[in-house]
């Protein structure tokens, strides 16, 4: 049978008892269907990028699928009807990941990127050095170079 993940997203207001059912419905309605469920992930309580039916913080929750394309029409079918999901998203893909998902990783353990270090600046700046609005008079002081010559009877 095919692998699937099936991510979807329950409203901000729903108990975490009342997703973990809506969460078992759905497990025993693939395995009505011929499939197994082979792993859960509840992501807790995560904001949204933006608003979904008034809605700015939803319940995120990952099922790995192992079943026929007959019970993932039949799952989505239900997640269409019910109004608590907001959002579903259902992927086929070649094999499941084992242990933990990307989301569930601990930020330190994931981090590829490796300390900040002496790495050099990018972008714009912006009054932080970096070459935006600092280099040309923009409130931040005199431009680079000589002083401004000074009028007579100036002080300075």
């Amino acid at each position: 049978m095919p692998f699937y993940e099936n991510v979807f997203v329950v409203r901000q207001d729903v108990a975490g008892s009342q997703v973990e059912t809506l969460v078992e419905t759905y497990e025993n309605l693939v395995k009505q269907n011929g499939g197994t469920v082979a792993k859960k992930e509840f992501w807790g309580l995560k904001g949204l990028a933006y608003r979904i039916r008034k809605n700015r913080k939803a319940h995120f929750v990952l099922l790995n699928l192992d079943c026929p394309p007959a019970a993932v029409n039949e799952l989505e079918r239900n997640m269409r009807i019910n109004e608590d999901v907001l959002r579903y998203l259902t992927v086929r893909v070649e094999k499941l990941e084992e242990g933990p998902s990307v989301m569930m990783q601990k930020r330190d353990e994931r981090d590829d990127r490796g300390p900040r270090g002496d790495r050099p600046r990018r972008g714009r700046g912006f009054g932080f050095g970096g070459g935006g609005f600092d280099r040309g008079g923009y409130g931040d002081g005199p431009p680079a170079g000589d002083p401004p010559p000074q009028a007579e009877g100036e002080r300075q």
